[in-house]
């Protein structure tokens, strides 16, 4: 009778018979060297004596056209042949298959049982591994007791954890002193979207102050000023003593063309990688085939610039993909680099490698050429197996393969357990101490990732491309629900309770950046439906003043709402007759006499809803902000102990809209919203009752501040370098993404999405 490691709860069991044959035949040496294998997927280039791998001049540098590589060219070829065979495959269920056969599929699982590990995800396996196999740390900083890291692209921070992890559990860096400094697209900035976009932000929303995103506030780290302003940024670390840049795109709709796609982005990451380190540092770069002539010249570069590179595949690296990690130990001098950076600085940026070839074909020597092509198949080989076996194993797996199989990744995941010496680090240890904080929780738990999920196969998805915009939207799993009309017993709002005490006025900052050209992205709604909404705005003429409400929908009525605002006023107990401030058509909200019973009703003008030119901007328009902003100030400058308001509001999808909101929150005891409009105007109602003049107050020299700095970029005041920016924060993030107010926001927008959508496909 033999034990197995249960996949379940790490508990032994026993196994019967037919398994104990199964368990026998994984235990030989043919397994055993299989599992030792996997952790060993490495090429190191080996620098000739002679010397002649060497910097070529910097004026030869990005002069020529670039040259493929005919054998290298091959290699892509097989590879895109071989991968071609997948795309009639469910991504879903092929996914499902993949990580089934992946050997280490069940690490991930074991590292978080034993070691408590923050943000365990495949990235922190991945560069945990890479720790425990190379010597990543300089041994001059370990020894000196103080380590400096910048993390490049490193949403959503597991490259981080990962770090803090080994370093508080490692006995010769447990007492070293380490500090680090990150940079990543920044999730919280609304004309990030898209594929490129991390919004995982369960360390950032902790750990702002460590994270550089640039003076436009995007985080792109691809602009040439972000670059020497990062240089800036952590100016006051003594040396960097390593350097990691995970960045990349989902390639997923042009799979064959990953490594083109990317190469700029890794020539930005390197440049800034020579740029940041210090002689001795460590440099790891994740990339993909490098088969392309940008890629060659990408590698001979950093072999020309560190004692040693190693081209990677971590166990932990799901091997039917191209992925693999440049490892480069011991930077050799940033003086011997310096002309050549020079150059490569001046020409930073986007197109980087739609230039010129860095550097020449005849200027890379043959000594180079070949290792790079033994590298290249040799990963070419590991990959084109992996996914043979995948389609073998996809048409059948007998019961016997699925046992050796999972005995298998049992194996494996003691093996990465035992080879890296994983151990338990208690929650107090974490980089983000905070974790179990409200922000934390409020956000991770609450929002989804934002990137498209994909579904149906590769050829199924480019045959949706060849489709309008509504037949699409018909076939996608929100169609239907989208297509339904509203009813006035459906529509219950969220409330926030107030007037919100834990506002912290004195630390709110205003922040300007670059002025929005779209919203795409935001952490307050569901950014599939918002990606969904932006694609019907772009292929549709809206003007949102003239879109008529739907016939068969059923808002709630003025007077149900002006009820609910007198039943919330009558629960504060005062015999005084309390005033709502409406903005609205007194058309549409008066009532018999002006009047619903005790509460008196006085009307203003509406914020306009965003110009025709500036749908996609949502109420990201500046002009729509400082409206609103006008309207809140006008209304804590106006109202009386105890009043009420109703203010509509096209969206809140931005951080400056969601501010406004907030405080709102901290100057009424009760608000809540509506969707849709009673007016059939596109947006939602703000219903706030019990009105806090004390804490109107404290907000309104903020605001006050926030509609000056509006007003000096709308009116052309700021200086010539501040041109085409507007105000995009003035509270902190950590205070927008604090309690109820993210899940409120999240709701209303939910709301209102839906109906703009509803509006375009019923047009």
């Amino acid at each position: 009778m033999v034990w197995r490691m249960s996949s379940g709860n790490g508990t032994r069991r026993k196994v019967g018979k037919q398994q104990h044959l199964c368990s026998l035949v994984a235990s030989d040496r043919e397994t055993q060297a299989e599992i030792q294998s996997i952790f060993k997927k490495v090429r190191t280039y080996v620098k000739p004596s002679s010397g002649e791998w060497s910097l070529p001049d910097p004026n030869v540098a990005l002069k020529h056209p670039a040259k493929q590589h005919k054998h290298l060219q091959e290699l892509k070829l097989s590879l895109n042949t071989v991968k071609n065979q997948l795309s009639d495959k469910n991504i879903q269920v092929w996914h499902q298959h993949t990580n089934s056969t992946n050997r280490a599929g069940k690490v991930i699982n074991a590292v978080r049982c034993a070691a408590n590990a923050e943000i365990c995800t495949q990235a922190w396996c991945k560069f945990y591994e890479i720790l425990g196999t190379f010597n990543l740390l300089p041994e001059e900083d370990i020894q000196n007791g103080e380590l400096n890291s910048v993390h490049l692209c490193e949403a959503p921070g597991a490259f981080i954890t990962a770090l803090n992890h080994y370093m508080k559990t490692s006995e010769s860096t447990r007492y070293c002193d380490w500090s680090w400094a990150a940079n990543t697209l920044n999730p919280y900035h609304e004309a990030n979207g898209g594929s490129a976009t991390i919004a995982d932000d369960r360390l950032i929303a902790n750990t702002l102050p460590w994270w550089f995103f640039g003076s436009d506030n995007t985080g792109n780290i691809m602009i040439q000023k972000h670059l020497l302003d990062l240089q800036t940024f952590v100016s006051n670390m003594r040396r960097v003593g390593l350097v990691t840049a995970d960045g990349s795109f989902d390639c997923q709709e042009n799979p064959d063309e990953q490594e083109a796609l990317v190469a700029s982005l890794h020539y930005c990451e390197v440049t800034a990688a020579l740029l940041l380190l210090s002689s001795g540092g460590s440099f790891v770069l994740k990339m993909f085939t490098i088969y392309e002539h940008s890629s060659v010249c990408l590698l001979y570069l950093l072999n020309c610039c560190f004692h040693t590179v190693n081209v990677f595949k971590p166990a932990t690296s799901k091997s039917g993909n191209s992925e693999v990690y440049i490892v480069c130990l011991n930077y050799l001098s940033k003086e011997a680099v310096r002309p050549l950076l020079s150059k490569l600085i001046r020409n930073y940026g986007p197109t980087m490698a739609d230039r010129e070839a860095l550097f020449p074909t005849f200027l890379i020597p043959e000594s180079f050429l070949k290792q790079h092509e033994e590298v290249c198949s040799y990963f070419h080989s590991l990959q084109v197996e992996t996914i043979r076996e995948n389609l073998q194993l996809f048409e059948r797996v007998t019961a016997e393969q699925r046992q050796c199989l999972e005995h298998t990744r049992d194996l494996v995941a003691q093996e990465y357990l035992q080879r890296f010496q994983v151990s338990f680090l208690p929650r107090s240890r974490w980089v983000s101490r905070n974790t179990v904080s409200p922000a934390c929780c409020s956000v991770s738990a609450g929002r989804p990732l934002g990137q498209k999920k994909q579904t149906g196969s590769f050829n199924e998805r480019r045959e949706l491309q060849t489709l309008n915009w509504r037949e699409r939207f018909k076939r996608s799993c929100d169609g239907t629900w989208i297509q339904s009309h509203y009813s006035e017993e459906s529509k219950t709002g969220c409330v926030l309770d107030g007037p919100l005490s834990s506002c912290l006025i004195d630390s709110w900052y205003i922040i300007t950046g670059a002025a929005l050209p779209a919203v795409r992205n935001s952490p307050f709604c569901d950014v599939g439906l918002l990606n969904h909404l932006n694609e019907a705005l772009l292929n549709t003429d809206v003007d949102w003043t003239l879109v008529s409400p739907c016939d068969s929908c059923r808002p709630l009525s003025a007077a149900s709402i002006l009820s609910e605002a007198a039943f919330q006023t009558r629960s504060l107990r005062s015999k005084m007759k309390k005033q709502c401030l409406v903005f609205g058509s007194s058309s549409v909200w008066t009532p018999s006499e002006n009047q619903v019973e005790d509460l008196t009703l006085r009307f203003c003008a509406e914020p306009s809803p965003p110009q025709r030119g500036c749908v996609l901007l949502h109420d990201g328009e500046p002009l729509y902000q400082q409206q609103l902003l006008g309207c809140v100030m006008f209304s804590l400058q106006t109202l009386n102990s105890g009043d009420a308001l109703l203010l509509p509001v096209f969206s809140a999808l931005t951080r400056v809209t969601a501010a406004i909101v907030l405080c709102l929150h901290a100057c009424f005891g009760y608000v809540s919203y509506r969707c849709p409009l009673p007016s059939g105007v596109v947006g939602a109602l703000l219903l706030c009752v019990g009105f806090c003049p004390k804490a109107a107050a404290q907000v309104l020299p903020v605001l006050t501040k926030v509609q000056s700095c509006m007003s000096q970029i709308l009116g052309g005041e700021e200086d010539m370098g501040e041109a085409d920016r507007q105000v995009l924060q003035f509270v902190p993030m950590e205070e927008l993404l604090t309690g109820g107010l993210t899940e409120f926001l999240q709701n209303m927008n939910y709301e209102i999405n839906h109906q703009k959508l509803h509006l375009l496909f019923q047009s």
